[in-house]
């Protein structure tokens, strides 16, 4: 991935932080760490889900206090006892899960708690604020539109508003979680750009990833955590991909256990057959969309965020009802607009947004596991705590969800343990049909291989599985057949495909001639 070239770190840190820990019921997700990260330098990130990263970065913008330690930010001593009183001081976060309004559009989310107007008459012009956003969405690579409301925007729309609003408030440190999580290659190297031209005016980018190319690719030094420690500060240069994983994990990794090649693929299981959907918004998402995916195989589909594969796998798990065509398992034609239908057929759907729609983020993981299959630990109206408590330690145990009890709250589990939570609920009982959208966005890479490793076993158990992702590494590796999906079409199903043909459909090009798809091409 090109970027402009390392940055040069000007003398003296611009965030220092001494002995910080941070404690929660029955975790310490910040032991004692000590951080440095310096003006002009784009600064890594790295741990596990659960390794205290994000922990830290919460304490540092103003989310959270710390139990013990001390702060400076730009040479000062810095105490904050809010997200504003670190936004005021230059620093602010693009958390992973997203703080939005929804219900308000995108410009009044970038212009929502700014102070620079404090103790004048301030009033907000629309039209000027919309130019704005939009000239940030031009020069950064982020096109959003400024009036749209936010809840009508896919997820890697909201990840670009998140993005803008940081940029927007010209925080002198910049913290960006996962931020290409859902953008394709070409728009991931623009942004490194971005990040770098954000270095070199003397800014300090603090950058959490679990892609470590990127790692690699964009920032000067790298600190990994483990175990809620700070196991090392490297140069980015001096490492290599897999050397990182090591240090992050403290054992070398495993591949996949079922080889995708070694699968044989049985009868259809799942057939769209022309299927239109509305979006949020009441335009077309889906525009005749038909495919078929066989047992004990991966179909993946490609495409940037906002294209229409949230409304895709939202129509065949019976969330959204279709305007038009149908979805049928096996033999069973599905009642569209009803999630029981596609359960009972044996559809299982792992969301993309895991706090939004995954969980339940107030209850505790044992519900969480048992919200599809309640019927199962209960007598009657009653449910069977000690039924239902032994079944989460037993779903804890095998999918390494790291949680202190089952009574833990799923608010208080990291993004990777909550997907743990999704893929182990979804997982259980009669599964025929496997919809995953973006499984592993978020996850660090040895959540990523044990992810991979279940959808594969799910393909090699029987199961069709659509996999529907942005990262176009983890469709590359899983699928057995790979389509693109843009504008809400959906490209012809092929076996293989390259890499460069891959990116240029998702971008809206053909690989023949590199001009715009636009027409549907029958399946």
């Amino acid at each position: 991935m090109p970027t402009t070239g390392p940055s040069v770190p000007a003398a003296g840190p611009a965030v220092v932080m001494r002995g910080i820990t941070k404690r929660f019921p029955g975790v310490v997700a910040n032991d004692h760490v000590d951080f440095e990260a310096s003006p002009g330098e784009v600064h890594a990130l790295l741990g596990e889900n659960g390794a205290g990263k994000t922990t830290l970065c919460q304490v540092l913008s103003g989310l959270y206090r710390a139990d013990e330690g001390e702060i400076s930010v730009l040479g000062r001593p810095a105490a904050f006892g809010s997200p504003r009183d670190a936004i005021d001081a230059g620093v602010c976060m693009v958390h992973q899960h997203f703080h939005l309004v929804g219900r308000f559009t995108v410009a009044e989310n970038l212009v929502l708690g700014d102070r620079r107007g404090a103790g004048r008459r301030f009033r907000i012009h629309p039209d000027a604020v919309d130019s704005q956003v939009r000239r940030l969405g031009e020069r950064y690579r982020l096109p959003v539109d400024p009036r749209a409301r936010v809840w009508q925007l896919s997820v890697g729309e909201q990840q670009r508003v998140e993005i803008l609003k940081a940029l927007y408030q010209d925080a002198r440190v910049l913290i960006l979680d996962e931020p290409t999580a859902v953008l394709t290659p070409e728009e991931a190297d623009g942004l490194f750009v971005t990040l770098r031209d954000i270095a070199g005016e003397g800014r300090t980018v603090i950058f959490i990833s679990h892609k470590l190319n990127e790692v690699k690719a964009v920032s000067d030094r790298v600190t990994v955590l483990r175990g809620g420690r700070n196991v090392g500060t490297v140069r980015a240069k001096d490492v290599t991909p897999r050397s990182l994983a090591t240090l992050m994990v403290g054992r070398e990794l495993e591949g996949p256990r079922t080889p995708a090649r070694e699968r044989a693929r049985g009868e259809v299981l799942l057939d769209i057959s022309g299927l239109w959907a509305e979006g949020d918004r009441g335009f077309p998402a889906l525009k005749g969309v038909s495919l078929q995916v066989r047992a004990g195989e991966v179909v993946a589909v490609a495409g940037v965020a906002g294209n229409g594969q949230r409304e895709l796998a939202e129509t065949i798990a019976g969330v959204r009802p279709p305007t038009k065509g149908e979805v049928r398992v096996g033999a069973a034609v599905l009642k569209g607009g009803d999630p029981r239908s596609a359960f009972a057929a044996g559809v299982r759907y792992i969301p993309e947004d895991r706090l939004g729609t995954g969980v339940s983020p107030n209850l505790s993981v044992a519900m969480n596991l048992e919200l599809r299959s309640f019927r199962r630990t209960s007598f009657g109206p009653l449910l069977r705590l000690r039924r239902m408590r032994e079944g989460a330690q037993k779903a804890i145990a095998e999918f390494d969800i790291r949680a202190a009890a089952p009574e833990t709250q799923a608010a208080h589990l990291s993004g990777g343990n909550v997907q743990k939570v999704v893929i182990a609920r979804e997982f259980a009982g009669d599964l025929k049909v496997l919809v995953a959208a973006s499984p592993t966005r978020g996850l660090d890479v040895a959540a990523v291989a044990m992810v991979h490793s279940y959808l594969l076993e799910a393909a090699a158990s029987g199961a069709a599985v659509l996999l529907l992702s942005e990262d176009l590494g983890e469709v590359m590796a899983l699928n057995d057949r790979i389509a693109v999906m843009y504008e809400g079409r959906l490209s012809e199903v092929a076996d293989r495909g390259s890499l460069e043909e891959i990116a240029m459909r998702m971008a809206g090009g053909h690989p023949e001639d590199g001009q715009p798809d636009r027409e549907p091409l029958e399946v």
